[in-house]
């Protein structure tokens, strides 16, 4: 089963922290992006910041840690990361949605991202 969810559910189930807020540009490029990803894109970014391939019945608003988005104090060329056990990803901020795409789908696929 593919991951779906609305800009309204991103906006309403994730926590911006450290440096972001629900209204820093930087996690309005995330949101923007998330929403834009297609359906293996979205299973690929679920199973990257859980550590499962599908989000539980009822999606976001059910997913116990909430999703957190942590500004990562790194550069552009830097990739975001996580740890999985707290649905806890860190976010470089980007200064565009292409380059945010882009670090994060290459995130999505690699492994060596998760705790850095």
């Amino acid at each position: 089963q593919y991951p779906n969810w609305s800009r309204e559910d991103i906006l309403n189930y994730t926590e911006p922290k450290q440096g972001y807020t629900k209204e820093s540009p930087g996690f309005q490029r995330f949101v923007s992006v998330l929403c834009e990803l297609n359906a293996d894109e979205r299973k690929a970014f679920v199973q990257f910041v859980t550590g499962c391939s599908s989000l539980p019945p009822g999606g976001l608003a059910n997913l116990h840690p909430r999703l957190s988005v942590a500004r990562k104090n790194e550069t552009e060329t830097s990739y975001p990361s996580v740890n999985t056990c707290y649905h806890y990803l860190k976010l470089p901020e980007y200064s565009s949605e292409e380059i945010l795409r882009d670090r994060l789908l290459t995130a999505t696929r690699e492994k060596q991202f998760h705790f850095n």
